[in-house]
C-alpha cells in the first residue's frame, strides 16, 4: 500500500458515522448490509448513509452490489488488512518478539467464526 492510500483510507474512517459503518460491515462479513438497513442501524437519513458509503468506497474500504432494488454494501476485507500491514510493517524495529502482542491482540476477534458462520 502507498502511502496516499493509507491517509486516503484513515481520513474517510476518521469521522464517527463512517467508522462505525464500517465496523458494522466488518461484522457483517461475508453477507453484507443493503444500504438502508446501514442507514437504519447507524441512525442517519439514507441520504447521508449514501454520502459516507461514497467516501468509503473511494477511499477502497467498501464495495457495493446491486440486488434487485437496493444496493448491498460489504467490507473489502483485503484493503483492511493492507492498511493494517501498512501501520505495521516496521514494528517494533524487526524484532518478532516485540510484536507478539500487537499480533497476539490481533488474532482473538478471528480465530473462530461466530454462530452460523464459517470461514
Amino acid at each position: 500500500m502507498e502511502t496516499h492510500h493509507a491517509i486516503e483510507a484513515l481520513s474517510a474512517l476518521a469521522q464517527t458515522t463512517r467508522l462505525e459503518t464500517f465496523r458494522l460491515l466488518v461484522r457483517h462479513e461475508p453477507e453484507g448490509l443493503p444500504a438502508g438497513e446501514l442507514a437504519r442501524l447507524v441512525g442517519v437519513p439514507q441520504n447521508t448513509m449514501s454520502a459516507h458509503l461514497a467516501i468509503l468506497a473511494r477511499a477502497s474500504l467498501v464495495e457495493g452490489e446491486r440486488h434487485s432494488r437496493s444496493i448491498v454494501y460489504r467490507a473489502k476485507l483485503d484493503s483492511l488488512r493492507d492498511l493494517t500491514l501498512y501501520l505495521v510493517r516496521d514494528c517494533c524495529g524487526g524484532i518478532p518478539e516485540m510484536c507478539a502482542p500487537l499480533i497476539s491482540a490481533l488474532t482473538p476477534g478471528c480465530t473462530s467464526p461466530p454462530a452460523g458462520r464459517s470461514l
